[in-house]
């Protein structure tokens, strides 16, 4: 296995041929009738129920795409028995062959930083992830501890710099001499992009740039030529495929793209009205339906060449 984040993702990308990154945000009241839990109020029986659904998507996406994504707040929020949950998710991705990175968005200083590292990165740490998404609004010294666990696991990181959210404007869209501040972050994560450098052109630390910024995205690139950028959004949020087209390289690399409940809830979409009794089939049909979008819209599409 390479030493470096970058470098494994990046093969990955490459074996699937697509840089899709499938979310696993389950939620009680959309799971298929059949896997809700009989009561909705024991978190033992959500928590059981969110397992087998999260896995079954796992095992539909694993021979498609390189990566997915547990959203970690929605199994904490069901407390100890979600997070026995969340732990049997990333196990069995893991199996299957696919990189796990974590949406968790730490961020905290000194030792407490050190501990969250500790913690989610790489394979031996005890949630045994590949990746994790990180918060810098603390400040540039609150990134290094994660850094120095992220270089030393092989493990990667995605600090968030211009975020999906309608509200993101309200801080990272502030000029402060002269520069946004998410300008401001992506100049620290190049910098860090470079000094993490695997194999490739790429660092193990990368960028969150949400899709629903196209503009901002393409500036966000340019400032970051060695970072791989994280591009959540696509599809419930209102990003299109031609949004993340300026994510790419000339080769149709350096980002991968998150979709979420536009996937792993497909069967509710009329577009798969055909497949409503068997979401499994939804779901493997919006995967490869989104794979097609991408690379008929972007770089990402000279992987299959």
């Amino acid at each position: 296995m390479p030493a470096n984040f970058a470098d494994r993702l990046i093969a990955a990308t490459r074996l699937r041929k697509t840089p899709l990154v499938v979310g696993l945000d389950p939620r009680s009241e959309r799971l298929p009738i059949k896997l809700r839990a009989e009561d909705p109020e024991n978190l033992e029986l959500l928590a059981q129920s969110f397992q087998k659904f999260s896995c079954e998507i796992i095992d539909i996406v694993a021979p498609l795409v390189p990566a997915v994504k547990p959203q970690a707040a929605f199994f904490e929020m069901l407390g100890p028995a979600g997070m026995t949950a969340l732990a049997s998710v990333v196990n069995h991705a893991r199996s299957q062959g696919l990189l796990v990175i974590m949406d968790a968005k730490r961020g905290d200083i000194g030792s407490t930083a050190a501990a969250y590292a500790k913690a989610f990165l790489g394979h031996n740490s005890p949630w045994g992830c590949d990746a994790l998404t990180i918060n810098p609004y603390l400040g540039a010294d609150t990134l290094d501890p994660f850094v120095d666990s992220a270089k030393k696991q092989g493990a990667g990181l995605f600090v968030l710099a211009k975020t999906s959210n309608p509200g993101s404007s309200m801080i990272q869209d502030l000029i402060v001499d002269g520069e946004t501040v998410y300008v401001k972050v992506a100049t620290l994560v190049q910098t860090l992009s470079l000094q993490t450098k695997g194999e490739g052109d790429y660092g193990c630390v990368g960028a969150v740039v949400g899709a629903t910024y196209p503009e901002q995205l393409a500036e966000l690139r340019s400032k970051m030529p060695n970072a791989i950028l994280l591009i959540p959004g696509l599809g419930a949020q209102g990003g299109t495929a031609a949004d993340v087209a300026a994510g790419f390289d000339d080769e149709g690399l350096g980002a991968v793209i998150n979709s979420s409940r536009a996937i792993i809830f497909a069967y509710e979409n009329p577009m798969y009205e055909r497949l409503a009794s068997n979401w499994q089939r939804a779901v493997e049909q919006a995967t490869r339906d989104t794979i097609a979008q991408i690379a008929a819209e972007t770089n990402a599409g000279r992987l299959s060449g």
